[in-house]
């Protein structure tokens, strides 16, 4: 058995096509099929049902688990001989939401790309809560989300301080206020965030507080969409400040006071305890954590 193999086994349970696995690992159609028929061999076990569409059988399932398992070791193998290397080099998987990838990741990457060019970066993008859980499973490497929420198993470092503003289109109604009480909120048609984020179990805490039922007009996965809906006046949102400053800027929403939603909460680094950090991780967090506040932020 040889990793070559495992890789190919990964790809076809992936594409579910002995043809599509040879073209992304580069091989032809009889070489993976020649790998795959000799860890079938060399197992005793059949491992891949050639029937259209190509599935793994259970053997292969069970096969498919450790595999992954073993690459893994073998690229935290990779990543310690590379440490011994003076240049941070190797492959980081951050996850965050969407929200925060558009408004602080392009500065992170680009200075960090530009530093440590041999470093690769995939981005996932979830909701806060299963950045939590996949981090602690390792799935990805590292996150950044709202720190909502304690975990003895992981570390978390704070970056800077975001808040949830309600949020309204220049030609709403309320456009021309620049506070109202928070039972108002009773009144006003919302565009809320979809209830696994963040932003959404803020503010059901803060109406369940306030005892207000609130006129859910729409339900979104993410600020971005929120924030059209909103310019389009479909209703009033409140969503992250840090995600509206450049439509603040331009014109194209508008903010309202309510003293209640003044609450900062903490963004920061999240990643598992105890976990062997190489050199592309270390580097990356070292800057990160480094990076001034005023490096994440907006301007009003």
């Amino acid at each position: 058995m040889n990793i070559n193999q495992l890789e190919t086994l990964i790809a076809i349970s992936k594409t579910m096509s002995f043809r599509k696995a040879g073209e992304l690992l580069n091989l032809t159609q009889p070489a993976v099929s020649a790998q795959i028929k000799s860890l079938e061999d060399e197992f005793q076990t059949v491992l891949v049902d050639r029937n259209q569409p190509v599935t793994l059988t259970d053997s292969g399932k069970v096969f498919l688990e450790h595999a992954e398992q073993m690459l893994k070791i073998v690229e935290e193998l990779r990543g310690r001989l590379a440490d011994l290397n003076a240049t941070p080099q190797g492959h980081i998987h951050l996850g965050t939401t969407t929200s925060i990838a558009m408004q602080i990741l392009p500065r992170v990457l680009s200075y960090f790309q530009n530093q440590f060019p041999l470093i690769k970066t995939t981005i996932h993008s979830m909701p806060t809560a299963q950045i939590m859980t996949s981090v602690e499973s390792g799935i990805i490497d590292i996150g950044i989300a709202y720190l909502f929420d304690k975990n003895p198993v992981l570390e978390t470092s704070i970056l800077y301080y975001d808040s949830f503003e309600l949020t309204v289109s220049p030609d709403h109604p309320l456009a021309g206020k620049t506070h109202i009480p928070i039972e108002a909120l009773r009144d006003i048609p919302l565009i809320m965030l979809s209830p696994e984020t963040a932003g959404r179990r803020f503010v059901d805490q803060l109406f369940a507080q306030f005892r207000i039922e609130p006129q859910v007009v729409m339900e979104l996965s993410s600020s971005e969409e929120v924030k059209r809906m909103v310019e389009l006046n479909l209703g009033a949102a409140i969503i992250s400040k840090q995600s509206i400053m450049d439509e603040l800027q331009s014109g194209k929403l508008h903010m309202i006071k309510v003293n209640e939603l003044e609450i900062s909460h903490p963004v920061g680094v999240i990643y598992r305890s105890g976990r062997y950090l190489n050199s592309a991780l270390m580097q990356f967090l070292n800057d990160l954590k480094g990076m001034p506040e005023t490096h994440f932020l907006g301007t009003e």
